[in-house]
């Protein structure tokens, strides 16, 4: 795209990182690949200043901006990131960086709308069933979920031939117990948080919180890992409480999807997708997430008929608002797969 020519601005927004990319002109090339930057928020005092770093560092330049933030969206103007410092209102970001429009989006509005537009190869099915036809004749319903700094969850609806997307906190929802390890677990977190939502265990910090609690639970000390600790020890098999973790955490995951299908009627599918998914991964394909994602009890036989999808695309966030910001133009969005 030449520099300076006048775009839809793309951003991303979580706890630790801003992604930000140009839309591109139609669904062939909704995002461009080689326009996304990273950077960290800490290192900036607000988002119009990230987004002024980008302009300086590509040489583009953008009318207007659709931003997917992981929070709530108030009023559809105003968002409190959680767990991140920024609070970022449309209008006043709009007359800062001198804009047409700028839309802010839930993150995981964003990471549902990208799903019509992944092809075949940017998913990975999690047990043995594939990727459902997208867009049929009838009615559809599917959760979009996924750890990252927190717990994202959304609802995915295909009704009267178009695509709309149920936002929800249901990361905060409080969380289930249905093992004797998982009542354990949940008494420790009772007692250092007080309320346990789900998100206490399924995100990056989750993991040091199960790690803490399996340890207390074993009896061992507890050393003073990182996420990033426990998942290279998991990874390297160094320390099988870390495998522990990442294994007990994988469990949970499942059985928390299972329970947003029925919550939310997602027969159809659950795309799973994340920060944190990519490591995730190769222990969601082991078994514990899928054999709690269909234990259900009287629903375990309709359970093990709703497919689990893992969202490989690099950028599904990213991909997902180019979707907004194209719709936002009339366009309509084809299903690639």
């Amino acid at each position: 795209m030449p520099h300076g020519t006048p775009s839809t601005l793309l951003a991303d927004l979580g706890g630790t990182n801003v992604r930000f990319a140009l839309a591109g002109a139609d669904t062939a090339t909704p995002l461009v690949m080689d326009s996304i930057r990273r950077y960290r928020v800490k290192d900036f005092p607000a988002l119009a200043d990230a987004a002024r770093q980008y302009f300086a560092d590509t040489g583009c330049a953008a009318s207007q901006a659709v931003i997917a933030a992981a929070g709530r969206i108030a009023g559809g103007e105003t968002v409190k990131v959680t767990n991140n410092p920024w609070a970022i209102s449309a209008p006043a970001l709009q007359a800062e960086l001198r804009m047409d429009a700028v839309q802010l989006v839930n993150d995981f509005a964003a990471q549902s709308m990208a799903v019509p537009l992944l092809a075949a190869d940017a998913l990975s099915p999690v047990g043995t069933l594939t990727a459902p036809a997208l867009g049929s004749e009838h009615p559809q319903t599917f959760v979009v979920m996924g750890p990252g700094t927190g717990l994202g969850v959304a609802g995915l609806l295909w009704r009267d031939e178009q695509w709309i997307v149920l936002e929800s906190e249901g990361g905060h929802a409080g969380f289930a117990a249905h093992t004797t390890e998982d009542i354990e677990i949940l008494h420790r977190l009772n007692a250092r948080f007080g309320r346990v939502s789900n998100e206490r265990m399924i995100c990056g910090n989750g993991l040091v919180n199960l790690y803490l609690a399996l340890a207390d639970i074993a009896g061992q000390p507890a050393e003073e890992y990182t996420p990033e600790d426990i998942t290279a020890h998991a990874e390297d098999g160094s320390d099988p409480l870390c495998v522990r973790t990442v294994e007990t955490l994988a469990g949970i995951f499942g059985s928390v999807a299972g329970d947003l299908v029925m919550s939310l009627g997602g027969w159809d599918g659950v795309y799973l997708t994340g920060g944190v998914l990519p490591f995730l991964l190769p222990w969601l394909h082991r078994g514990g997430f899928r054999e709690r994602f269909e234990a259900k009890g009287r629903f375990r036989e309709t359970m093990e008929r709703v497919p689990t999808l893992a969202i490989v695309h690099p950028e599904p966030g990213l991909l997902g608002a180019a979707a907004i910001a194209l719709r936002a133009a009339g366009q309509s969005l084809r299903s690639s797969h």
